[in-house]
């Protein structure tokens, strides 16, 4: 199988461990993935701001961009959802073509190569943000849970108020910055109240937000895609520092 790896703006800016995790997971399973270089912005944060002029060429863009795949991958909800959602009422029946044809990460695994168990070991205890889009636009539901269960290793430690919105919003951060920071501390503090190690989520957007918080706190957590830890082995496992030291593998 064939699939085109989009990796998205904040993933190719801030996380690019994330893109490469993304490619090693789905190699590790038997896929070949292509990145085409042409991609760029999906045109989202335009979008939400009501440029929507400003975002149908970064819409006919994208389409040609991933002309001619079976399967676009993305490990970001918000983004999949603005193509799946979006783009058949910006850019025609070609974008209406590129929607039927995205999947964010956690729905390709379960859903497409129908697997949940996909090999990874990460010794750390978890708890898992479902974000605004994952949840209301893409209705993952517990895909994400289903793959972190099955992780080898890894305890996953139930959420707080996990519906509940982080706060980030993209732009609504940015004109809305006091009541984002607020929204995004109820989350920090319902996370750091399962004395989890890790904060783990399927968008960056809404982990840069909440690490932000973590990191301004001195939490004893950090925030983490499921790519990241999906991609981790017994033979290739996480590398960073450690989370907690109590927790760190001999």
């Amino acid at each position: 199988m064939r699939v085109a790896l989009f990796v998205t703006c904040v993933n190719d800016a801030l996380f690019p461990a994330t893109g490469i995790a993304t490619v090693r997971l789905l190699e590790r399973l038997g896929v070949e993935v292509d990145f085409p270089t042409a991609q760029t912005c999906c045109g989202q944060p335009q979008f939400n701001t009501g440029y929507r002029r400003e975002t149908e060429p970064l819409v006919r863009r994208t389409v040609r961009a991933f002309e001619g795949y079976e399967y676009v991958v993305t490990p970001s909800g918000s983004c999949a959802a603005m193509v799946r959602h979006h783009y058949p009422r910006l850019g025609g029946p070609a974008a209406a073509d590129l929607a039927s044809r995205t999947y964010e990460l956690t729905e390709f695994l379960v859903d497409v190569l129908q697997v949940t168990d996909v090999g990874a070991y990460f010794p750390y205890t978890v708890t898992h943000h479902p974000s605004c889009h994952g949840l209301r636009l893409l209705n993952l539901g517990g895909r994400p849970r289903r793959l972190l269960e099955s992780v080898k290793g890894l305890e996953l430690r139930e959420l707080p108020g996990a519906a509940e919105c982080c706060g980030f919003g993209g732009t609504f951060a940015v004109k809305n910055a006091d009541v984002s920071a607020a929204m995004g501390q109820d989350k920090v503090r319902n996370a750091v109240s399962t004395g989890a190690s890790v904060l783990c989520g399927a968008d960056n957007s809404c982990l840069v937000h909440l690490d932000g918080i973590l990191r301004r706190q001195d939490e004893p957590l950090r925030a983490l895609h499921i790519a990241d830890i999906l991609a981790c082995t017994e033979e290739h496992p996480f590398e960073e520092h450690p989370f907690k030291t109590e927790e760190t593998p001999a």
